[in-house]
């Protein structure tokens, strides 16, 4: 019979660290997108492809420092914290810029709502479990 208690599988990070290395995956992908195709896709959003290219680098960046974070068999409380924050603010600051900046073409305005709809929610569920890893600390 096994001495491990039942709860030891919430414990590990798995979940926690697979909604991360997504988080890196996916931001990632737009960081190549970005700096790889900015003319072409800047057209077809109607965002500068200069934004698109400082976007860019700073989504590589994000997205690496994400991929570590999945990386450590436990990340740690505050760095997973850090990541929900930013992925929060990154929602709030593509809908306010969307409401008061840019001035995007029709496919630009529902990329910009559908990416800050989707960073939101893996926010939400990142945060959820954090929560399930370690119940008392969060």
């Amino acid at each position: 019979m096994s001495t491990t208690p039942l709860t030891a599988p919430a414990r590990t990070g798995a979940p926690l660290r697979r909604l991360l290395a997504l988080d890196a995956v996916v931001t990632g992908a737009n960081a190549l997108a970005y700096l790889a195709l900015s003319g072409p896709l800047g057209r077809f959003l109607g965002i500068g492809s200069g934004l698109l290219l400082g976007l860019g680098a700073f989504l590589a960046v994000y997205a690496a420092g994400v991929g570590l974070l999945a990386a450590r068999p436990h990340p740690p409380t505050a760095g997973v914290r850090g990541v929900v924050e930013a992925n929060l603010a990154w929602t709030a600051a593509s809908l306010l810029a969307l409401a008061l900046w840019l001035s995007p073409t029709t496919a630009g305005a529902v990329w910009v709502v559908l990416q800050a709809l989707v960073v939101g929610g893996l926010a939400l569920v990142q945060h959820q479990a954090l929560k399930a890893r370690q119940p008392s600390q969060v």
